[in-house]
């Protein structure tokens, strides 16, 4: 079975993939039940893993199919196309764990722990998020000290997805001196429940608002693990965690990818059937408004996947790609809600349900916005990217500075007329770096459409998404500097209208 995938055509592979995934989704099992419980049913999950969809980003060398990103994308798009659960649980194991420990990995471990997950269906997630630390990773409080021949890690992390349910974990701490003083590097170790010692205490299992097929909760680590089971940097952990957190995010768009053309199918087929007054809803100017922004987020997210194969290989550090990976994980994931936002408004009173699958996909698009680094805390982060870049060469004018950057140089022009007024200075708000953030990661996520279009993507969709994001940055860069409101901490004085009666 190992060998007949490892040399499957991936076109030959997908396409019975997907074929089987719609099986299992629309006829051997309901899925809209299934969506409402927690966790999913062992034989549905079995099923599932007896097509090795984890065997896209495991090495050949040890019977996978070779951590092609491009398979790895069709796989999630494949996934996220009936789940996006099930597209998230994939993601978890390609990004936040088979890839960074095929890179980083003692090569002494590797071909036993990735037999575990062709032949046994082992997964396998990263805990990284603590819970007096969320973002702010680099103050971790997870410890490791050496022991002999072992290290013994401490601490607690939380959110991490797949908790209690991986049988593989790759653990952050940082290590402790001979004074109990914590360095500042970060270092990454793999632990495996199949052995007492490293097993992962669940003290709290977390009532999750959606994503009901992926459990969460509070883990409280106290483990040993062997020496061989810590990976090894290239240089320092912490430029480690950056090349696997910048790789996840750029590969977002693969979860983005099946999902938006869901919503889109959904839609697309929901305003045809629809009539209203004797027209089809998609006749109608106000809804080929939305059905055609769906087609921009469509064509975005292509955009995105098809620079995400690219670049980010397992092959390239991909440390210093925080402005591109920021860009497209904060975007993606807003194009992912809004998605499911229209969907749901055009499907009407039937969208409003739970186990339907915009009112389903509302709830579990939300926390894409959320994790991996908050899309505001991105937002601003992309945009310090270009104002420290624009301090450098001495300039103001955002659209200058953007024609000369290579991600922005073929789609700045587009949105000249918009940029040539915009003049950044020193003193900046953080609620305008939000903002600029977001006019940012559309500029640059449209170039990608741009490359798309040029290789011969569909250039009507190119135009249509031109001209969504024309209208978006439009109505930013109207915003910027545009509003001082802060809130008021005693708001309650004079502030009841019966007074005003």
């Amino acid at each position: 079975m190992l060998d007949v995938l490892a040399h499957t055509d991936f076109e030959s592979y997908i396409s019975s993939f997907k074929k089987r995934l719609s099986s299992l989704f629309h006829s051997d099992y309901d899925y809209n039940t299934l969506s409402l419980e927690r966790g999913l049913p062992p034989s549905f999950w079995n099923e599932i893993m007896e097509m090795k969809p984890l065997s896209v980003a495991i090495p050949t060398l040890y019977g996978g199919r070779g951590v092609s990103v491009k398979e790895c994308l069709g796989v999630l798009s494949a996934a996220s196309y009936e789940s996006l659960s099930l597209s998230l649980i994939f993601g978890i194991n390609i990004a936040l764990f088979l890839e960074p420990f095929a890179k980083y990995g003692d090569v002494g471990i590797q071909d036993r722990i990735f037999k575990r997950f062709l032949e046994e269906k082992a997964m396998g997630g990263l805990m990284i998020t603590e819970p007096a630390y969320g973002s702010d990773a680099l103050n971790m409080q997870t410890f490791y000290e050496p022991v002999g021949q072992e290290y013994h890690l401490k601490g607690q992390k939380h959110w991490q997805g797949l908790t209690g349910a991986a049988d593989f974990w790759l653990v952050t701490a940082r290590r402790k001196n001979e004074q109990g003083d914590l360095t500042r590097d970060i270092d990454f170790f793999v632990t495996d429940s199949a052995k007492p010692e490293q097993q992962i205490n669940v003290s709290r299992r977390y009532n999750s608002l959606g994503l009901y097929a992926i459990p969460y909760g509070i883990n409280d680590i106290d483990i040993r693990v062997p020496q061989n089971q810590k990976l090894v940097a290239e240089s320092t952990g912490i430029k480690l965690m950056l090349d696997t957190l910048h790789r996840s995010r750029l590969q977002f768009p693969g979860m983005g990818m099946g999902f938006i053309k869901r919503m889109l199918d959904e839609a697309m087929t929901h305003c045809y059937n629809r009539r209203v007054a004797g027209l089809r809803l998609n006749e109608m100017d106000a809804i080929k408004f939305q059905l055609s922004r769906l087609q921009a987020a469509f064509t975005l997210c292509s955009g995105m996947c098809a620079y995400s194969t690219k670049v980010s290989s397992i092959a390239n550090d991909l440390s210093g790609h925080g402005l591109d990976a920021n860009s497209v994980k904060a975007l993606v994931t807003d194009l992912m809600h809004e998605a499911a936002q229209t969907c749901l408004q055009l499907s009407g009173a039937n969208g409003y349900r739970i186990d339907h699958v915009a009112g389903r996909g509302v709830i579990d698009s939300r926390p894409f916005q959320i994790f991996e680094g908050s899309n505001e805390m991105l937002y601003t982060q992309i945009a310090e990217f270009v104002t420290k870049g624009m301090r450098r060469k001495k300039e103001t004018n955002l659209l200058v500075y953007l024609q000369s950057d290579n991600l922005t140089q073929e789609a700045a022009p587009f949105f000249a007329s918009l940029l040539s007024n915009v003049v950044l200075h020193d003193a900046i708000k953080q609620r305008e770096m939000v903002t600029l953030g977001r006019i940012i990661a559309r500029i640059i996520c449209f170039q990608f459409v741009v490359s798309l279009g040029n290789a011969g993507f569909n250039d009507k969709l190119v135009d249509i998404t031109r001209q969504h994001m024309f209208m978006d940055i439009s109505m930013l860069v109207g915003q910027f500097g545009n509003n001082d409101a802060d809130p008021l901490m005693e708001y309650e004085e004079n502030a009841d209208w019966t007074h005003a009666v």
